[in-house]
C-alpha cells in the first residue's frame, strides 16, 4: 500500500512539473505607424487562427509594451503563432512587406519572449532611411501658438565623427521630404540622395524638415503677404519660428555649423516662395536658398519686397521651374532672376534653370535637390583638394554649364595639361596638350567638378557645376 502511494505521489509530481510551463510574449518594438487605438492579438494553432479572439488580446504593461501570458501547457509542447490587429488583413509582415513564416515556440524554453513586429499587412512601412528621425511630433511654435512635427536627417557618419560639425538646411513640407508613407503619396528622397552622395565621398549636411500644417495652415504659413480674400500672411511669423525657436534648439542639441555661411533654406511651390522670402529677409541668418517652382504669383508684393530689401550680403540662390509648369511660373522665375541681378546680386550668386518636361511635382524636385545642393554648398563639398593647396585659381564660365566651359584667365598655353576630376578626386577627362579652347563637358554627369591645369611650373584649380 505504501509503495503504491509513493508511486502515485511521484507520478503527480512529474505531472505537475510538465504542465506548469507558461510563456509571456512582450512586443518590444513595432511600427511607429501602428494606429494607437488598435488592439493587438496573438493568433495561432492554439485558437484556430482566430484573428480577433478576445481571449487572446494583448494588454499594455507598465513599460508601455503590449504583452500576453498564455495559459500553462505541457513542457515540450510547441505552438505556431503570429500577431494581428484584429483581422487577417492586418496580420504582421516582414521588413519589406513580405510574408513571413509562422513564429514557433516550445514550452520550457523560457518564460518570456520579446517580439519585434516589423510591418503590418495593411500599412506600408516607412520609406525613410535609418538616419532620419522625428525630433518631436508636437514641437511648439510660440510665434504661431501651434505645434508641428519636426524631422531631422543626420549624415550616416554623424555618430562616428564626434568632432565633426555640419551645415544645416531647413526645409518645408517635412512629410514629403523623406517618407512616402508620411506623405501618403510621394517624397523628395532627400535622405536617399544625401546618403548616395556621402557614399561617394561628398560632405553632406544636417537637414531639418518641418511638416506643413495641412489645409488649415500651409497656405497661411508659407505666404508672407495676404491675398485680397484675406488668406495668407503668416510667413514672417513662420520664418521667425525657424530663426528664433527651431534653429537655436537644433544648434544646441546637434553638432551644427551655426553661422550664416553654413545655413540654408529650401522648399518647393509655396515652400519655394517662403524660402525666397526667408533668405532675403534674413541674410544675416541664411546665405543659401533652394527655390523650387516658386509661387511668385501669390502676390505682387514679392517684387516690391526684392527692390526694398536688396542685397545685404553674399548669397547663393538656386531657382528652378519645370518646363511644363504654367507660363506664369516660368516667366516669373526668369523675371526674378533679372530682378535679383538688378538689386546687386551677381551671376555667380543667382542660378536659374527651366527643366525641360518638368511638371509641378516631386518627380521634378527630387532629382533637382541633388543639383541644388551641389551648387549651393560647393565650397563645403569634399573635392579631394585641400584648400591650402589652391594657390592659383581658374575663372571658369559659364558656371554652372551645360555643354562647354571656357577659361577667362590669360595664360601662356605652352605645354599645358588639363584634367577634370569628380568630387572624389577621380580623373574624368584629361587633355595633354591644352591650347585654351572651349572644353566639351556634354558627356559628364550632372554634378560638381574640379578643373586642374598644370604648366611646367604652376598648378591652377577651379570648380564648376555641370547641369
Amino acid at each position: 500500500m505504501k509503495t503504491r502511494l509513493k508511486y502515485c505521489i511521484v507520478v503527480l509530481l512529474l505531472f505537475s512539473s510538465v504542465v506548469d510551463a507558461q510563456v509571456t510574449f512582450i512586443i518590444s518594438d513595432m511600427p511607429e505607424t501602428t494606429p494607437p487605438e488598435d488592439i493587438i492579438y496573438i493568433i495561432g494553432d492554439f485558437n484556430g487562427w482566430d484573428p480577433g479572439d478576445p481571449e487572446y488580446s494583448l494588454s499594455i504593461n507598465n513599460q508601455g509594451n503590449w504583452e500576453i501570458t498564455l495559459v500553462a501547457q505541457f513542457e515540450g509542447s510547441s505552438i505556431e503563432y503570429k500577431f494581428t490587429r484584429g483581422d487577417l488583413s492586418t496580420i504582421e509582415k516582414g521588413e519589406n512587406g513580405e510574408e513571413i513564416a509562422n513564429r514557433e515556440f516550445t514550452f520550457g524554453n523560457g518564460d518570456t519572449v520579446y517580439i519585434e513586429v516589423l510591418n503590418w499587412a495593411d500599412i506600408e512601412g516607412s520609406t525613410a532611411t535609418d538616419n532620419v528621425a522625428i525630433i518631436d511630433d508636437a514641437f511648439f511654435m510660440p510665434q504661431l501658438d501651434r505645434t508641428r512635427r519636426i524631422w531631422i536627417y543626420l549624415p550616416q557618419n554623424y555618430s562616428n565623427n564626434p568632432e565633426e560639425h555640419y551645415p544645416v538646411i531647413y526645409m518645408h513640407d517635412g512629410q514629403f521630404m523623406f517618407d512616402s508613407f508620411a506623405s501618403g503619396d510621394t517624397e523628395m528622397e532627400v535622405d536617399e540622395t544625401l546618403n548616395e552622395l556621402e557614399d561617394q565621398g561628398v560632405n553632406v549636411p544636417i537637414v531639418v524638415a518641418i511638416d506643413n500644417g495641412g489645409q488649415e495652415h500651409r497656405v497661411d504659413e508659407y505666404t508672407p503677404w495676404n491675398r485680397p480674400s484675406g488668406a495668407g500672411g503668416e510667413g514672417a511669423a513662420y520664418i521667425d519660428f525657424i530663426i528664433e525657436t527651431l534653429k537655436p534648439f537644433i544648434d544646441e542639441n546637434y553638432r551644427t555649423l551655426p553661422d550664416r555661411i553654413h545655413t540654408g533654406i529650401l522648399g518647393a511651390s509655396l515652400g519655394g516662395l517662403i524660402s525666397h522670402y526667408g533668405a532675403l529677409a534674413h541674410q544675416d541668418v541664411f546665405s543659401k536658398a533652394g527655390i523650387f517652382s516658386p509661387s511668385y504669383w501669390w502676390s505682387d508684393s514679392v517684387w516690391t519686397f526684392v527692390q526694398e530689401t536688396g542685397k545685404q550680403d553674399a548669397m547663393r540662390l538656386y531657382q528652378m521651374t519645370g518646363g511644363l509648369e504654367t507660363d506664369t511660373m516660368i516667366s516669373s522665375t526668369l523675371l526674378m532672376h533679372d530682378s535679383l541681378l538688378n538689386v546687386g546680386f551677381s551671376e555667380d550668386e543667382v542660378f536659374s534653370i527651366i527643366i525641360p518636361g518638368g511638371e509641378h511635382n516631386d518627380a521634378l524636385w527630387a532629382p533637382q535637390f541633388k543639383e541644388a545642393y551641389l551648387w549651393l554648398f560647393a565650397d563645403y563639398i569634399a573635392t579631394g583638394i585641400e584648400t591650402h593647396q589652391i594657390n592659383n585659381s581658374i575663372n571658369i564660365y559659364p558656371n554652372p554649364a551645360y555643354k562647354t566651359i571656357s577659361i577667362s584667365n590669360t595664360f601662356d598655353y605652352n605645354e599645358v595639361s588639363l584634367k577634370i576630376l569628380d568630387i572624389t578626386g577621380k580623373v574624368i577627362l584629361k587633355l595633354n596638350d591644352y591650347r585654351g579652347d572651349a572644353i566639351n563637358i556634354g558627356a559628364l554627369n550632372p554634378g560638381s567638378y574640379i578643373l586642374h591645369m598644370q604648366s611646367e611650373s604652376e598648378n591652377y584649380y577651379g570648380k564648376f557645376i555641370k547641369i
